[in-house]
């Protein structure tokens, strides 16, 4: 899948903070399935916002970048969002968006003016297909832009002349840089090839970015994304946010007041084509389920722990040992996940099963309160929402983890010491449980 990163220009906003949370829950889900993954998410380091904003700072466009990019990851790492396989940066596929926009003069679907070479949407078969809209529609609603030359308001810029101090690089049209719709079709077909199958962003890039990078491969004849996915934008106490009314919520300053995860359970409770509140009420009512989801992780944790010892009470549970609310559980929830990413009716049925798990346990009903536990817990992770226990380990360190397990198994105690070692290096506190080796974040009880 590919999915629309950020413009580097400036620190990222809760907007931003869910949209990568949507995505992140499509590739864990996926990948909790046993759907193989590859995620590949763009970096906007060239454009531009980034350009005026070195303008306004007096610095290089290229330290704008820079710092915004760092920021950027440092909030994406707090939220718990993994990060895509490939980062590709705009300026690390000049070349190749030279290419294209050479292919695309070549075969007569653009045309070079006096400050750029812009595709012309007339020759782009079936052009408004993601707007919804055809094409005279779009054209009569299209903002008049005065640009000699440019034959029709709807074409965009495939390549920008550059003005006096502005970066640049060398092209058969002068010195230049890439319009904005160039780099993603050039970098999603370079990395994921054609026909590859998603491509997600903002419902405000559906028309004209997803549009005209779609334009480009059509009107090359190569084929692009199966699939498109657009989720809703952020309000805050019910007005849309947005840099131009002023409320825009810093996603930095989110963090360092709640737990990001309380955040992913809000993007969790809206439909992803839903607008989503990040009003303080909504927050503190997510860290609220927290807890619900953390007690019953703890709760499980001690009956484990008090199993493992030997206790009285849990070597002989009460209740008939029948797996089946279990399994009907994950059923019932994959069902809901599938059908259009569901998941609020998916966390739904979770805190349902969490409830119903307390119930069991409360009344001696071991087997039976564990089973249904021990799921709600697993399908809360399918969606990338895990209990404080889970928090902090990383797919590396849980790979070591695991082959430690192996080593164990084998009696390979060299190789099994070694490997917690390791951890232990790696910040983990390792400890042996009858189901294989648990790990926690050194001084965090995760």
């Amino acid at each position: 899948m590919y999915v629309c990163g950020p413009t580097v220009y400036g620190a990222p906003h809760a907007g931003h903070g869910r949209s990568t949370l949507v995505y992140d829950v499509v590739r864990r889900y996926l990948e909790w399935t046993g759907t193989e993954v590859v995620h590949v998410s763009n970096v906007t380091d060239i454009d531009d916002k980034i350009i005026n904003r070195a303008s306004e700072e007096a610095r290089p466009w290229a330290e704008v970048a820079e710092e915004n990019e760092e920021l950027w990851w440092l909030s994406m790492d707090r939220l718990g969002v993994a990060r895509p396989h490939e980062t590709p940066h705009a300026t690390g596929y000049l070349p190749a968006m030279v290419e294209l926009i050479g292919e695309l003069a070549r075969d007569g679907a653009a045309y070079a003016i006096d400050d750029g070479v812009y595709l012309s949407v007339a020759a782009v078969p079936g052009y408004g297909l993601l707007a919804q809209q055809p094409l005279e529609s779009l054209r009569a609603g299209a903002r008049v832009e005065v640009v000699a030359g440019k034959r029709s308001p709807l074409d965009f810029a495939l390549w920008k002349r550059a003005k006096p101090g502005e970066p640049s690089w060398s092209s058969p049209w002068g010195e230049g840089r890439p319009g904005w719709h160039t780099e993603c079709v050039v970098m999603s077909l370079a990395l994921l090839g054609e026909g590859f199958e998603l491509h997600g962003g903002g419902e405000d890039l559906k028309f004209p970015h997803h549009e005209n990078e779609r334009a480009q491969a059509v009107a090359l004849g190569r084929s692009f994304a199966a699939h498109w996915m657009h989720h809703a934008m952020v309000e805050l106490e019910g007005e849309k946010m947005a840099r131009s009314v002023g409320n825009v919520l810093s996603l930095g300053e989110l963090l360092e007041s709640t737990d990001p995860r309380a955040y992913r359970l809000l993007v969790l409770q809206a439909h992803y084509r839903a607008p989503m509140d990040v009003g303080p009420s909504g927050l503190a009512a997510a860290t609220q389920a927290l807890e619900r989801l953390d007690s019953l992780a703890r709760r499980i944790d001690e009956i484990e722990r008090a199993q493992s010892c030997g206790a009285d009470a849990a070597r002989e549970p009460r209740g008939d040992p029948a797996p089946a609310p279990s399994e009907d559980l994950v059923s019932s929830f994959r069902e809901r996940v599938d059908d259009d990413l569901d998941t609020p009716r998916a966390l739904a049925l979770v805190f349902d099963a969490i409830r119903g798990a307390n119930a069991l346990l409360d009344n001696g009903d071991v087997v039976a309160g564990l089973a249904r536990g021990r799921a709600a817990l697993e399908c809360a992770r399918g969606l990338g929402l895990s209990p404080a226990g889970d928090r902090g380990i990383s797919t590396h360190a849980s790979e070591l983890a695991h082959k430690r397990d192996e080593a164990r198994a084998v009696r390979d105690w060299a190789q099994a010491d070694s490997l917690r070692d390791q951890l232990v290096r790696m910040g983990y506190r390792v400890e042996d449980t009858p189901g294989g080796t648990r790990l926690y974040r050194t001084g965090v009880s995760l």
